[in-house]
């Protein structure tokens, strides 16, 4: 019996250390430590490669990459178009990606996204306005253009910060070098008002660029005291999760995980080595970082004053994006995306009480 009880955990720990395209979602909503992950609650399902969750009033707004924004609203689930004046690049990770709601959306109907595009010069993502009509999202104008994109690694997370002003995370396109160059858009955070233009406090003068050094950036968010954090895909390994401060250099391609090097930050956390997380969006509440995990198949928390992480959802395969709101903490599934292994109804927008997730 001891025996077969072996051959079982072993069998496990093999499972549980699968690559990212080898890894098999159960279908089972487990945690780590074998229980039922506490509270899910399904909100919707059969998401086609959802990237982005927004909120207004009890309204989602949920970001499919192939280009439809998925409105939910009492129950009743409508697909609506987007016009844009570009069509969406089908490239791997590419497609339709960070999306915001403006801050007066219940006047204007306006909002900002993300998305990458080809044209006879290459493969480029661009930040727009969009205006919402009778259910059709058009492109209303065009905020940056030529942000660099490449096979893989476009970055794609967008929000508005608590001064007003619009953050972009970007990726390095595959091409690392430009990643430490500050007359490059690419491996960047970048930040600009409103209309496009750049704010006069920005760390470098004409410049777009608030912190360099950064490979695949995809989720970004605030504490409640202001300070700036954002996820990173290291090279395999070595995920990072940093604490942005304007102007500085993040080490991209020239250290990554424990690496150090004068004049260039080291991460808050790292996956390390021997762990990979691919980090996407993220939220804060209390003191935590709650970060999707892609090749993690997880929802982590990081605890910024013990300097702690851990799974707090694990089973339901691939997260692409958190949103904290209300007491709740919602989140996206991302099987459909090429790389995980949907089961029926995938994906799924999911909801769970915060107090749930207390230890």
């Amino acid at each position: 019996m001891k025996k077969i009880l072996s051959i079982i955990v072993l069998t496990l720990l093999f499972i549980g250390g699968c690559s990212e395209n080898e890894q098999q979602n159960s279908g089972s909503e487990q945690t780590t430590n074998g229980q039922e992950n506490p509270e899910v609650e399904v909100v919707t399902e059969n998401l086609d490669v959802p990237w982005s969750i927004e909120k207004h009033n009890d309204t989602f707004y949920i970001i499919e990459r192939p280009g439809n924004i998925v409105k939910i609203e009492e129950g009743e689930v409508i697909r609506q178009n987007v016009e844009l004046e570009k069509e969406i690049a089908t490239a791997s990770e590419a497609g339709l990606l960070g999306f915001v709601l403006s801050p007066d959306f219940s006047e204007s109907k306006s909002a900002y996204a993300y998305y990458t595009y080809e044209n006879s010069k290459g493969q480029f993502n661009r930040i727009i306005e969009l205006r919402l009509e009778d259910d059709v999202w058009r492109e209303e104008s065009l905020l940056l253009d030529n942000i660099p994109s490449g096979s893989w690694h476009h970055g794609g997370r967008i929000k508005i910060g608590p001064d007003g002003n619009l953050y972009a995370t970007t990726g390095d396109g595959y091409e690392e070098d430009i990643a430490q160059d500050l007359h490059s858009l690419g491996g960047k955070v970048l930040r600009m008002n409103l209309d496009g233009s750049i704010p006069s406090d920005n760390p470098f003068p004409n410049s777009y660029v608030y912190s360099y050094g950064h490979r695949n950036p995809q989720g970004i968010t605030w504490s409640s005291e202001g300070f700036i954090y954002a996820s990173e895909h290291g090279d395999n390994a070595n995920d990072e999760i940093n604490l942005i401060e304007p102007g500085q250099n993040y080490g991209w391609p020239i250290i990554e995980g424990h690496e150090e090097q004068e004049g260039m930050v080291p991460p808050l956390f790292t996956s390390g080595e021997n762990e990979t997380w691919a980090p996407s969006g993220m939220d804060y509440y209390d003191g935590r970082l709650y970060v999707a995990a892609l090749r993690g198949s997880a929802l982590l928390e990081f605890d910024l004053d013990e300097k702690e992480h851990r799974e707090v959802i694990t089973g339901l395969g691939r997260l692409r994006d958190v949103l904290i709101v209300d007491g709740s903490l919602y989140f996206i599934s991302n099987n459909t995306d090429g790389r995980g292994n949907p089961e029926d109804n995938d994906d799924k927008l999911y909801k769970i009480p915060l107090s749930s997730l207390e230890r």
